[in-house]
This record gives structure tokens, sequence and C-alpha cells, in this order.
């Protein structure tokens, strides 16, 4: 009777302690709006394009060894009004013909033309969030402070057209297999141990100026259940992008809305690990990359490619990158 009470005893301590160490673990992983230590980017004070420094010559005529078979597909996913945005964003697309009211026409050859006029957020669909689009208590990347440039008309530094073309290796992580899943359930949280249990799946190792991507079902969802889809995500946490900082990479993504699980688990943060990300460490999230039909292929490794609009002033903007393998 003693023993069977001295080990419950002893198996509820041992609870506790582990609830305790996992909850001082997420504390020192937590974004604390008060630490200033990461002001200084190690790209020097005038540095407006963070990890985008990792593309090198090198790296990029290095990355074009993975093209053998002259294969391309691109990664976006269509955009009109009925596609699920974030909270408040909208998209609409007008189509207008100027002067061509009645079926009138222009000239003696009869001209007529399409234009289209676009309402909308540069953040809708597939998209690149640049290192000025999150901030920590209106901080932003390399200690910039938004009373210092950011405007109603855009921001004056971090903008999307100081990003160069991001040309690079890509990997691709697919979590469906990882958890016998057609689609990840939302609010699971990627670990380091799952990630390096796929990289090694895929027979695959991370390299310095990778563009990391995750390959969850999500996309599924839209048109089917457009609520979920954005009411919760599976992603990584703080203590994976902390791992997947320390590699080195130049972006993360995947076919998510923000690329990392949300709602964040045991603390009310807002979307903590961009913040650690971007602001902190320059790296860039690409969203809603539609990576389903490499992953019918099983093409985990491939040259992305990107040459984003240049829309001046803008934070992030719709993208199509492209993958070749």
């Amino acid at each position: 009777m003693k023993r069977n009470i001295i080990s419950k005893v002893l198996l509820s301590g041992m609870l506790l302690s582990a609830a305790f160490q996992a909850n001082a673990q997420q504390q020192k992983l937590s974004v604390n709006p008060k630490d200033t230590g990461w002001y200084h980017a190690p790209y020097g004070r005038n540095d407006e394009i963070g990890a985008a420094n990792l593309i090198t010559p090198e790296l990029v005529l290095q990355s074009l060894k993975l093209v053998r078979q002259g294969k391309t597909l691109p990664l976006a996913v269509p955009i009109d009004k009925h596609l699920p945005a974030f909270r408040h964003r909208s998209f609409h697309l007008y189509n207008i013909q100027p002067g061509e009211q009645g079926g009138r026409t222009l000239g003696p050859n009869k001209f007529s033309f399409n234009d289209e006029l676009v309402n909308g957020w540069t953040g809708v669909g597939t998209q690149l969030n640049g290192i000025g689009h999150i901030g920590i208590d209106n901080v932003y990347y390399n200690g910039n402070k938004a009373t210092d440039f950011v405007t109603v008309e855009g921001v004056k530094k971090l903008g999307i057209e100081k990003v160069p073309p991001i040309v690079t290796r890509a990997v691709l992580l697919d979590m469906t297999a990882w958890y016998g899943k057609k689609i990840v359930p939302g609010g699971t949280v990627f670990t380091v141990a799952d990630i390096e249990s796929v990289l090694k799946k895929e027979g695959l190792t991370l390299r310095k100026g990778d563009v990391i991507l995750f390959n969850t079902g999500w996309l599924e969802l839209i048109g089917k259940d457009n609520n979920q889809f954005l009411e919760t995500e599976p992603g990584i946490g703080m203590e994976a992008a902390q791992w997947l900082a320390d590699k080195g990479i130049v972006a993360f993504g995947g076919d998510t809305w923000a690329t990392e699980v949300y709602p964040n688990p045991g603390s009310g943060e807002e979307f903590p690990v961009n913040q650690f990300m971007l602001a902190k460490k320059g790296i860039y999230n690409l969203e809603l990359i539609d990576t389903r039909p490499l992953v019918k292929e099983k093409v985990w490794e491939f040259l992305f490619v990107l040459g984003q609009p240049l829309y001046v002033g803008s934070t992030q903007v719709n993208i199509n990158p492209v993958a070749i393998w």
C-alpha cells in the first residue's frame, strides 16, 4: 500500500515537474516586447533585406544544379473574390473598357481593349511577407521604429521593392505523410524532431540560404470549409523557428496563411513565430504556396525562383513563384 502511494506521489511530482519545465521553455521562447537586443541586424545598421543577403552568385550557381528534367511548376493559387483571406482582407477585380460604352470602338480600325481595375489587399492569396510587415511593439527589422518610416502611402524603409530576386534551393517537407493524414489537424505544432525526421525520410539536409516549405493539405479546405481554414492551422512553433533560423534559411512558408501554428498553444500571443522570424531575424514568410503537385511527383528539393512585383512602399505582395527541377 505504502509503495503504491509513494509511486503515485513520485509520478505526480514528475508530471508537475515536466509541465513546469514545458511552461518555462515556452516562456523562454516567447517574444518579450521589452527585449531590445535584436535591434541591430548582423548585416549592418542600414540593411533592409535581411536574410536575402545570403543569396549570393555562388549560391545561385549551386542551386541551378538542381535542374535536371527542365520541368516547371507555378506555386501560386488563383485569386478571386471568393478566396478566403486573413480577417479584414478582400480582393475584387473589375473589367473596364474606357471609351467603349454602348459597343463603341476607337479609330477606323475599330480598336477595342479590356482593362482591369483591382481593389484589394496585397496580402490576399499566395504572397511574400517582407521583413517590414511584422513588428514587435511598433519596432521592425533592424530596430526601425514605425514612427520613423511608416506612412499612410507606404513604408520608407523595408519595402518589398528592396528585396532582390529570390533564386535558391527549396526544400519541401510533406507533413501529411509524416502525420498520416490528408489534412494535418489545425493546432498541430511541428517540432524540431518532426522536421528532422521528415528531412531524414526524404533524404535531405538543410543548407544555408535554403527556402523551406511545409505541405499540410490545408489548401484542400478552400471552398469546402473556409471558416476552419481561417480559424486555425498547423505549423511550426517557436522551438522550430529558432532551429530553422540557426540553420540560416532565407524564407519559410507553406500552404497555410501564416506558416506557424495558430492559435498559439498555451499562450495568448499573436503570431510570435512571425515576429521572431521577420522582425528579429529578417527571414521572409511565403504563404499559400501550392505544393500539392510537387508532393504527387515526390519532388522534395528544387530550384525556387521568385521575382515579386515591385510595389514601392508595400510590405507584402501577391506572388507566383516557380519551382524548376
